[in-house]
């Protein structure tokens, strides 16, 4: 995702801010949302409706991912009706869930096959949104819903989501909570930010 976010000038897109509650993260829109309880280390967060730019793509994880962002990359920066741009947002996110589950930008994988998503900035409706010039781009109107995520810095490792994945599960379990679906992985900084500079976070859907 380095090459893309350089060709795209995204250098320091998402570094910034030290919360999304407020709805950005530095000066990018993020899905807001309530943080309605501190379980452990991780957070119980209420979050609002949001639009989902969705695009299903095959392949292994960090594959995937990149094919997948080129082609939102591709219809933010002008790959639509009138070739209107449509502001960056974050985090960039990637999960094992459903579409209905994803969050902000997201990647999920049901058989090989990844979900990748942007969050289309407030000011749009699906109405509103320019339409893709790529028939595989397509919107998802996510309701609010309730989550709970751990967040943590340094690099985003299969091991390291994993250890983190393990460990929210724990602390979902020990306060009773009932999670559904697989994780969401959340990335809010983009490859050139300093690894104990960057937010990551670990999240599930709350019943």
């Amino acid at each position: 995702m380095r090459r893309i976010l350089t060709a795209l000038g995204v250098t320091a897109a998402m570094s910034g801010a030290a919360s999304a509650d407020d709805g950005f993260y530095g000066k990018y829109e993020t899905p807001r949302y309530e943080v309605v309880r501190q379980v452990g280390d991780a957070e119980v967060r209420a979050y609002a409706p949001h639009i989902l730019a969705v695009v299903a793509v095959e392949g292994d994880q960090s594959g995937a991912l990149n094919r997948g962002f080129r082609v939102l990359a591709g219809y933010i920066f002008g790959g639509n009706d009138g070739g209107a741009s449509v502001a960056m947002t974050a985090p960039v996110t990637q999960s094992s869930t459903n579409i209905a589950m994803t969050a902000p930008v997201g990647q999920s994988e049901t058989d090989g096959v990844w979900t990748v998503t942007f969050m289309m900035p407030r000011d749009f409706t699906v109405a509103t949104l320019p339409a893709p010039d790529n028939a595989a781009v397509r919107f998802v109107e996510v309701p609010a819903k309730s989550m709970i995520a751990l967040e943590f810095s340094g690099r985003a490792t299969t091991r390291a989501l994993e250890a983190r994945t393990a460990e929210i599960i724990q602390i979902a379990g020990d306060a009773g909570l009932d999670t559904t679906g697989t994780p969401v992985f959340m990335f809010y900084d983009d490859p050139f930010t300093l690894p104990f500079n960057r937010r990551n976070e670990v999240a599930f859907e709350l019943r």
